[in-house]
């Protein structure tokens, strides 16, 4: 019996190795795996519109539907991930050459039927008006943030998935560090300060216990996740939020410099790791909670800026300019920051991890926004094309309407 025991507690203790003393991957990697999501969800619409082109129709089963959904837009992440991360770099190659030759084709079989020049297709792409209701690439952003973590979280405790993509011990990038940066962006980009609810004075027990009420699914989840993980004696990784603490209390609650705060997250009150009490033992999930608030708030920003009103793919184009500014400034911002103070840490959530998980989640917004303008250009050669989740095309405000008057959206 004593064996066994041994033998079991040996096995956990494996477990516990092969999830510890990570340290990530590079910038370069996880900029090309995030170049992913936008490609699929690219090849995705301009297969749709290929088809409408040649059969009149949209795919009408949705047996067919769901198939291609699956191979297109979930089965390049898997592999990606797994058996194809080797040779990750050139995913994205290949997907851009792919959507290439379909966009090729799209353009030449419709030219063929309408003789327009291609400089006026331009500008009647950019004077469309786009639906102001909806912007998808917010939507497809938190989808694909919940795919990717779903396959990181079944995967990663199989050896398919590379070590490098996992969460690092004190510093690096892993994969898996970003996505829980990418959580905290989705949510405060539709969090109700974004979306701008009417407030009504109500009192503060009140709007306490509606703020507790919405988050008690959070709440439940952690503590779910705790009994769970204490029951069965699943191997924990205590530096990461601690021994009690998970990441579902810190979404729940939502900068840290070289000071003495960094030593005792990093090391415990008598400077030897200690876990004796509460604070002790939970302090990585406590003391980040600083780090995620200044993340939170920040995409707070970016959600207020990405409502404004923009009347048209004009000036969706600019706004994509200026993701492509802002995702530059915060890469030599953190860049700076590792030069001069130090590395990326999910534990400490420290300034380089806030400036490097909004730098990347702009660029996989970004993304999203370019593939999905994109795929408005293939709509409008098309006419009568849809997509799913994809930007609604209708009357520009210039044309149908008398000065003065506006005009009722209809669909091209």
């Amino acid at each position: 019996m004593w064996q066994k025991e041994g033998r079991r507690m040996s096995q956990k203790e494996l477990k516990e190795a092969f999830i510890s003393n990570l340290n990530g991957t590079s910038l370069l990697e996880i900029s090309a795996g995030l170049s992913l999501p936008p490609l699929c969800l690219l090849c995705r619409g301009l297969l749709l519109i290929l088809y409408y082109l040649h059969h009149g129709k949209p795919v009408s089963s949705r047996k067919c539907s769901l198939l291609l959904d699956f191979l297109v837009l979930v089965s390049p992440l898997l592999f990606s991930c797994t058996v194809l991360s080797p040779v990750i770099f050139f995913i994205p190659l290949i997907l851009a050459a792919f959507c290439a030759g379909i966009f090729s084709k799209i353009y030449s079989q419709r030219k063929r039927e309408a003789r327009v020049p291609f400089g006026q297709i331009v500008k009647e792409f950019q004077k469309a008006c786009l639906d102001p209701e909806c912007i998808p690439a917010i939507t497809v952003f938190r989808v694909y943030v919940n795919v990717l973590t779903s396959i990181s979280i079944l995967a990663v405790d199989f050896p398919q998935y590379p070590r490098r993509y996992a969460k690092a011990e004190t510093y690096g990038t892993g994969a898996m560090d970003l996505g829980v940066g990418a959580f905290i962006f989705g949510n405060a980009l539709v969090c109700p300060e974004v979306r701008q609810k009417p407030h009504t004075t109500q009192p503060r027990f009140s709007g306490l216990a509606r703020q507790v009420f919405s988050v008690w699914p959070l709440i439940s989840l952690g503590v779910g996740r705790l009994l769970s993980v204490k029951s069965i004696e699943y191997h924990e990784h205590t530096s990461e939020y601690g021994v009690h603490w998970n990441f579902f209390f810190t979404l729940a609650l939502l900068l840290l410099s070289t000071t003495s705060l960094k030593t005792f997250i990093l090391h415990g009150s008598d400077g030897r790791g200690s876990r004796l009490g509460f604070l002790d033992a939970n302090r990585e999930g406590l003391l980040s909670l600083f780090g995620y608030l200044a993340t939170y708030l920040a995409s707070v920003q970016v959600g207020l800026w990405l409502l404004r009103r923009r009347s048209s793919v004009r000036g969706w184009l600019e706004a994509l300019g200026g993701l492509a500014l802002a995702v530059l400034l915060l890469s030599v911002l953190l860049q700076l920051c590792q030069a001069c103070t130090e590395p990326v840490s999910r534990r400490l959530a420290n300034l380089p991890f806030c400036a490097w998980v909004l730098a990347h989640c702009l660029l996989l917004l970004a993304f999203f926004l370019l593939a999905d303008l994109t795929l408005v250009f293939a709509k409008l050669l098309v006419k009568g094309s849809s997509v799913p989740c994809c930007w609604e095309v209708v009357q520009p405000p210039d044309s149908g309407k008398k000065r003065g008057t506006q005009a009722v959206p209809r669909m091209f």
